[in-house]
């Protein structure tokens, strides 16, 4: 079982910037961030392939980048000119398996305990 810990969320005012952090205990094939708002459902925000394809969801383009650093199994998502529609609680996913969907929930087995993310107008 992969255990995957998560850091970095916090408080900004909207146009900032926040970076959070995944660490993942073991090897994984495709890793990526959901993000849950209140009342909301889970939905995908950015992922990481396999082949090293990034996938990003439609509401974060041009303002998200997803990174992984495969020697120290961490995942990264550096977001910029943040928006308050942006306010979530914050996941970090993945899956030791080479599956493709990663933006889908049902592709991920392995969860963290997540990290709230909150942007101030």
């Amino acid at each position: 079982e992969v255990q995957l810990v998560e850091s970095g969320g916090g408080s900004v005012q909207a146009g900032g910037s926040l970076k959070l952090s995944c660490v993942a205990s073991g090897p994984t094939a495709i890793m990526g961030w959901f993000r849950q708002a209140l009342g909301k459902e889970r939905e995908g925000v950015a992922g990481i392939r396999p082949d090293g394809a990034k996938e990003y969801a439609e509401s974060v383009k041009g303002r998200f980048t997803i990174s992984k650093d495969n020697t120290m199994n961490t995942l990264s998502l550096q977001m910029n000119s943040l928006k308050p529609e942006d306010t979530a609680v914050y996941y970090c996913a993945a899956d030791s398996r080479p599956w493709y969907g990663a933006l889908l929930r049902q592709t991920y087995t392995y969860w963290g305990q997540g990290i709230q993310v909150t942007v101030s107008s």
